[in-house]
């Protein structure tokens, strides 16, 4: 008798202290959006054929998502592949909650998109790693993905 009445106490003992490790652990790995600056979506694989035109360039892009509640001055920040290929901002402010496109191709920077001005191509279609990196060298955030295949179309949700 005494171990059928030890086993459901040790039972739920077991039960209560896995519940909290679980309860513990579960903000790590529950991080679902990230706070401050970090990348958002990132398009490395552009649909359509790779001919190198201006259209398709620009269907390779990254989003930065400034996440915080204060707007960011993103000059001297910098994108980087794992090929060392890197976009530097210039004097660009990111709005609390708001998000920069970098198009890998050439044209007119705007109010959401600025241009790397490229004629080729940045992110690899067969597995990349994209990094922020802070103007004090610092990364900020990274975004790694596999080969582009029908299911993911070439995008990464980074967040």
């Amino acid at each position: 008798m005494r171990i059928r009445t030890a086993a459901p106490i040790a039972l739920a003992a077991a039960t209560a202290l896995a519940g909290s490790l679980l309860a513990t652990a579960a903000p790590a790995s529950a991080a679902g959006h990230q706070g401050g600056l970090h990348f958002g979506t990132i398009q490395y694989d552009g649909p359509g054929k790779d001919d190198r035109s201006k259209k398709s360039l620009n269907a390779e892009w990254v989003n930065v998502h400034n996440n915080g509640k204060k707007k960011v001055q993103l000059k001297g920040y910098k994108v980087k592949d794992n090929t060392g290929y890197t976009y530097t901002f210039g004097s660009y402010t990111i709005g609390a909650g708001k998000t920069v496109k970098v198009r890998t191709g050439k044209g007119k920077n705007v109010s959401g998109t600025v241009h790397w001005n490229r004629g080729s191509y940045v992110w690899n279609n067969t597995g990349d790693k994209a990094r922020l990196i802070k103007p004090n060298g610092k990364l900020q955030d990274s975004c790694s993905w596999k080969k582009s295949t029908s299911a993911n179309k070439g995008i990464k949700n980074c967040h």
